[in-house]
């Protein structure tokens, strides 16, 4: 199942950019210079078509960012590592044996 929400959820990424990336801005002064009426859909735009798809492209989206998300939910596993065994064990660390040396003194003469 969750194989199966992740497909759809991939395959609704990758249409929803593609759609988003179809429909065209806002036109504020660019249509002064002759910039808006030469467009794929026409002088109105896309707005019908392509804002439809994309809403029904983001509702797919969201409902199958939900339900992976319940589907892949915090369970605890009956194999879990932490959860074998009766005791906890604790590894035993070696401390290195550490010994101090005194220096060896200078003779007598040297320190004159």
């Amino acid at each position: 199942m969750q194989t199966l929400v992740i497909t759809v959820h991939i395959i609704a990424c990758v249409f929803l950019i593609i759609f988003v990336l179809l429909q065209s801005g806002k036109e504020d002064m660019g249509v002064i210079f002759g910039g808006g009426s030469g467009s794929v859909f026409g002088s109105t735009g896309a707005g019908g078509v392509l804002v439809k798809i994309t809403a029904f492209l983001a509702a797919i989206f969201l409902v199958t960012s939900l339900s992976y998300n319940y589907l892949s939910g915090n369970r605890i596993a009956d194999e879990s590592v932490m959860l074998k065994g009766d005791t906890i064990i604790t590894p035993e660390v070696e401390k290195p044996a550490v010994t101090f040396e005194e220096p060896a003194k200078a003779p007598a003469e040297a320190t004159k």
